[in-house]
């Protein structure tokens, strides 16, 4: 069978100590923090988690220009816990959940805020508001089998030299293991999917030479630097 396009190279991830992992998909977990569901108008109380998705190739590694997108005066930060999956599952039980955990990564969630939250008032999926070119930053992903399975340890994310988001893992409403095997109900999760797990309060705007940090206790942060509209 002839090819009629060239096929797509995968989109592969740096991970720490040497190596590479290829990403196959990008669920988020919405509103997976307390005081983020506050200040987004919602409900904290632990009602069952939502999921999003995003392209593999909205992933984009430590160091890189984010372009301020198209279409958005309100292009907003959000610093998460990843986790790396290296075993795939369907309905996955909670207590081995963590068996499928191939490593961590700090992360970003950039959103186009004022378009997520007008497909929000009008019922309508927010893909336009997340599903953004360059909009999923990670850092180095830590095998767990070297570093362990992280549960607490602080989150933090500073913009253009101020901490804006702070925040503990154990702050999590749904911790890893139970978003695993709530997200392995819906689909069955695959070697190289990426959770991002929600991020803390504190979120908020950036604009073109905003350099951002995220730091989760026991990992490498992510920086990246807010870029200038594309042509």
């Amino acid at each position: 069978m002839t090819i009629t396009l060239e096929p797509p190279a995968p989109v592969l991830a740096a991970v720490a100590g040497g190596g590479s992992f290829p990403i196959r998909r990008v669920f988020c977990v919405g509103r997976n923090y307390a005081a983020h569901a506050r200040e987004m108008g919602r409900d904290p109380d632990r009602e069952p988690p939502f999921f999003f998705t995003k392209w593999a190739e909205t992933v984009v590694p430590d160091g890189a220009i984010v372009p301020y997108p198209q279409a958005t005066t309100d292009f907003q930060y959000e610093a998460e816990l990843v986790v790396a999956i290296g075993k795939g599952g369907r309905n996955i039980p909670v207590e081995s959940a963590l068996d499928h955990v191939f490593g961590y990564a700090a992360g970003l969630d950039m959103t186009r805020r004022d378009l997520q939250l007008q497909a929000r008032a009008q019922g309508r999926p927010w893909d336009t508001g997340k599903n953004v070119e360059a909009s999923s930053p990670l850092g180095l992903i830590h095998p767990a089998a070297e570093i362990g399975h992280i549960s607490r340890g602080f989150i933090t994310l500073d913009c253009a030299g101020q901490v804006k988001q702070s925040a503990d893992i154990t702050d999590l409403i749904w911790p890893v293991a139970d978003v695993i095997a709530i997200l392995s109900g819906l689909y069955r999760l695959e070697p190289g999917d990426l959770i991002y797990t929600g991020t803390p309060a504190g979120v908020g705007p950036v604009v073109p030479g905003d350099k951002l940090i995220v730091e989760i206790e026991g990992l490498t942060a992510v920086t990246v630097t807010i870029g200038q509209p594309l042509e």
